[in-house]
């Protein structure tokens, strides 16, 4: 909805695409409410409908899951062919981590795991390319909760690279974009998640559950006011003056 500041603001609201029946839109949410827009929230694991058209909404966000891109269940291949639909509509959607997945996998582009099976389950350093410099600066360390990595896609730019995964944040068409890390993790969510999956911290490359929250008082300040400004980015088409990474010292 329009705001005292922002009189022109997309009245509709923004598709949440959510793959559990307690997930959150977490801090996307929150800063997409902040910001004016209303959420319309669905499951299509959970057997709610996505939209035919994106006409009555402003854009798409698809989350994560515990569920791979490459699995035989029916929403997740209907959730694939749906992209299809602010491809075609050249609405803004945003895909993270299984989100982008999705997102390649429609493209054509193949996810997999590293030969050596390797994860980044943790903290890692993120490396922007020069396309992703000339949008905005970007945070030196980002959060990951994965096990599979995606190619790039035909004809979509590559933003940001990792060590371990080197494809980290894609742009496609000028429109969808493509996020595997997390970046909307609250504080009450990584703590649920560093409990609920602390089994993979065995996993190769996997960092401990403590080095998840110390890695969260030194990094997530910068985290989040990336995510404010690649919000911005997205439904908004707002370019930041790219500058230097922000970093924090204990």
């Amino acid at each position: 909805m329009p705001t005292e500041q922002n009189p022109s603001r997309d009245r509709r609201p923004i598709l949440i695409v959510l793959h559990q029946e307690r997930s959150s839109a977490g801090r996307v949410g929150q800063l997409l409410v902040e910001k004016g827009y209303c959420l319309d929230i669905r499951r299509p694991v959970l057997g709610d409908p996505l939209p035919t058209t994106l006409a009555d909404h402003a854009g798409a966000v698809v989350f994560g899951g515990p569920m791979s891109a490459n699995d035989p269940d029916d929403f997740v291949k209907k959730e694939i062919d749906w992209i299809e639909v602010p491809l075609r509509e050249k609405r803004p959607f945003l895909g993270i981590c299984l989100g982008a997945q999705m997102l390649v996998r429609h493209l054509g582009g193949k996810v997999q795991p590293n030969a050596d099976g390797s994860t980044e389950i943790g903290w890692y350093p993120l490396h922007p390319t020069e396309k992703g410099r000339l949008l905005m600066h970007w945070p030196k360390m980002v959060y990951h909760f994965h096990r599979e990595g995606f190619e790039l896609p035909h004809g979509a730019d590559l933003l940001a690279e990792g060590d371990a995964y080197p494809n980290q944040a894609f742009r496609y068409d000028g429109n969808a974009w493509g996020l595997q890390f997390h970046a909307e993790l609250t504080r009450v969510m990584m703590h649920r998640w560093v409990v609920h999956g602390a089994h993979r911290f065995i996993l190769p490359n996997a960092q401990q559950g403590r080095e998840h929250l110390e890695g969260r008082m030194l990094f997530d300040a910068p985290l989040r006011a990336w995510l404010t400004e690649f919000l911005d980015l997205v439904f908004e088409g707002k370019t930041a003056k790219a500058t230097p990474s922000i970093t924090l010292h204990a």
